[in-house]
Formats: structure tokens, C-alpha cells, sequence
């Protein structure tokens, strides 16, 4: 997929990181990230509000469904900035592989990607009026996917491997031991895994770790420490490099190994869609995903915490403004 040309920001986005030269080992292009997570097919309703036990809600709207996994968001959306881009992982037989498949080519990702018989995993999300969601998990095929079937060398060409949450014990068992063999450079986001597991569970990936991402309630719950600051600094005592935890409307903070720490408030676009809500918040749904690929490029570029966390924050305040976690994701142009 052709992408269009970038220009200068205030944030320093260069053109494209691929010049030609010093892009293969043996026989295969480098990236500069590879994705390895779940792959869902999201469908989403927007409803009047989350409903509780027993309560009846009114669905709004139905959206059109769509491509979906953490790992894959972040990928699609470093794609979107011009980033050279990989993704490992597995789909069903089923027209839902079909399109998340297809949605990979068009964007210009390149995949391994195994088809298994059975179904997609898939997510039915619920979207209330102020863009907060509620999500329920299918795994589907994502299950089967095993460490024999990781092809490490091909995982190495990439500077980072970003990896995120699958459902099932087994692919986390499959994380920590993909964590201990590659070379690339580790990007952690565990999700919904801060929620299911307890911290002992994740700190073989954590100290393989050159980043971590997750939301402020992700890491209250996985470390049981209502500071963020303080409990940024566990993770970082455990072997991470570096610490961003995204905080909704008070945007984000970012902390690395040397203590170098910044609270970065959220980037507020001046053409937002204002007939939504006065924030001008659609959906929340994959806000930190684009954030975790603004921060990633940034990263990429050799930009320091605090320019990739603005970055970050820039690129999820596109998202945030349509349903879905990709169909609001910029281009380079964008970030002018």
C-alpha cells in the first residue's frame, strides 16, 4: 500500500524509516515492528448507556464490523505513519479471517499468519455516549496458536516485537518463552492479563521488557498500587526500560529506567467532531493501541520519552473520534 508523503510537524515526524540500504538479512526485508497478539473481528453497538444486572438498554446504532486485536491496532496504525510493519498470528477459515486479511494487505502489513478451521476470535463491544465501552471475548482459533509455529527468525528482523493479551493460558505460557528467545526489542501491552493474572504470572515477560503500556487501571490491578507513579516503579524494578500508562482525559505519564518521568496532558485536536459530546470522545475502543503506535514511531525515530508520549497521546486523539479502533487512526499527513 502506497503511503502518502509526510511533512514536518511539531513533533518532528521524518519521512519513513525505510531508505533501501541495510533492509534484509538473509533473503527477508527488516521491519520495524512485528505484532504478535490475538486477532478479532469487532462489533460493536452504540447503546444509550453500559448496562448493569438485569437492566434493558436501547441499542442506538449498530456499527459495521471490523478488524480487531490490540497488537494488530497498534501495527495497522505504525503502518498508517509509514512504519515498515509485520504481524504473526493465526484466523479461522471463516469470512471474518477473510477480512481481517484483507484489511492487513490493504494496509500495507506484511503477515504470517496461519488459517486454522473453526472461527475467528471475535468482540462484541457496547459504546455509551460518552465513548466509554464495555467488551465480551470470543477466542476462537486464537487458542491454537502454539511456539512452534513462531517463526523467531522471522520475528528478529524487526527492531521491536509488540506483543498483547490472548485469552487462554497456554498462548501466555507461548509469550514467555517467544520473550526469551528473540532479539528484537520487547514492547509489552498486557491488556486485560492485569486483570486475569497476578503480577508473579507476567514477570517473565516484564523483564524482557524494553517497554510496557497500559492503562492506570491495568496497573493498579496488576501491581495492587493505586499510585501510578509508584507503581510504575515496580514494573521498572523488575527489568523494564520503560513505563507508560495511559490516564484517559488526563492523558498519559512516562517513566524510564534512569527516573526520567513526564505527565503529558491529552492532545487536543482543533477539528474534532463536536456533534458527539462535548470532549469530542466517540469510543474509546483502541485509544491505547494508536497510543502505544505513536509512541512506538516515536521510539523509532530516537525521540525522547516525552516527545514519543506526546506523540502517543496526538495519534489516540484521532482514534477516539470515530467508532472502532482503526477507522480514526492517521496518516502521516495527519500530524500537521
Amino acid at each position: 500500500m502506497e503511503m502518502r508523503e509526510g511533512r514536518r510537524s511539531d513533533i518532528s515526524i521524518s519521512p519513513g524509516l525505510s531508505t533501501g540500504q541495510d533492509r534484509t538479512i538473509q533473503g527477508m526485508s527488516k521491519k520495524d515492528v512485528i505484532g504478535l497478539g490475538a486477532l478479532n473481528c469487532d462489533h460493536l453497538y452504540a447503546v444509550e448507556r453500559i448496562a448493569r444486572g438485569g437492566e434493558e438498554v436501547g441499542v442506538i446504532d449498530i456499527k459495521k464490523k471490523a478488524p480487531g486485536g490490540s497488537a494488530a491496532n497498534t501495527i495497522v496504525a505504525l503502518a498508517r505513519l509509514g512504519a515498515e510493519v509485520g504481524f504473526v498470528g493465526i484466523l479461522g477459515t471463516d469470512r471474518e479471517g477473510d477480512l481481517i486479511l484483507d484489511e492487513f494487505r490493504k494496509e500495507g502489513v506484511e503477515t504470517r499468519i496461519r488459517r486454522e478451521e473453526g472461527y475467528t476470535g471475535a468482540v462484541t463491544g457496547f459504546v455509551d455516549a460518552e465513548g466509554e465501552r464495555a467488551l465480551y471475548i470470543y477466542p476462537g482459533v486464537n487458542e491454537q496458536l502454539c511456539l512452534e509455529e513462531i517463526d523467531i527468525e522471522y520475528v528478529n528482523t524487526a527492531r521491536f516485537l509488540h506483543i498483547s493479551a490472548f485469552v487462554n493460558e497456554a498462548q501466555l505460557d507461548m509469550q514467555r518463552e517467544v520473550a526469551k528467545q528473540v532479539k528484537s526489542e520487547l514492547s509489552f501491552s498486557p491488556g486485560m492479563l492485569c486483570y486475569k493474572y497476578v503480577l508473579e504470572d507476567l514477570i517473565e515477560i516484564i523483564e524482557q521488557s524494553k517497554i510496557i503500556f497500559l492503562s492506570c487501571s491495568e496497573l493498579v490491578s496488576l501491581v495492587n498500587e493505586t499510585d501510578y507513579e509508584e507503581g510504575s516503579k515496580i514494573l521498572l524494578n523488575i527489568g523494564a526500560d520503560i513505563v507508560c500508562v495511559t490516564l484517559g482525559r488526563h492523558g498519559c505519564y512516562v517513566i524510564n529506567n534512569t527516573g526520567r518521568a513526564y505527565t503529558i496532558a491529552p492532545h487536543q485536536n482543533q477539528n474534532h467532531n463536536q456533534n458527539h459530546n462535548q470532549t469530542g470522545v466517540v469510543d474509546t475502543t483502541g485509544a491505547g493501541d494508536a497510543f502505544a503506535a505513536g509512541f512506538l514511531y516515536g521510539l523509532l525515530h530516537e525521540r525522547g520519552i516525552d516527545e514519543c508520549g506526546k506523540l502517543g497521546n496526538r495519534v489516540a486523539s484521532f482514534c477516539i473520534q470515530e467508532y472502532g479502533a482503526r477507522k480514526g487512526l492517521p496518516f502521516r499527513d495527519d500530524l500537521v
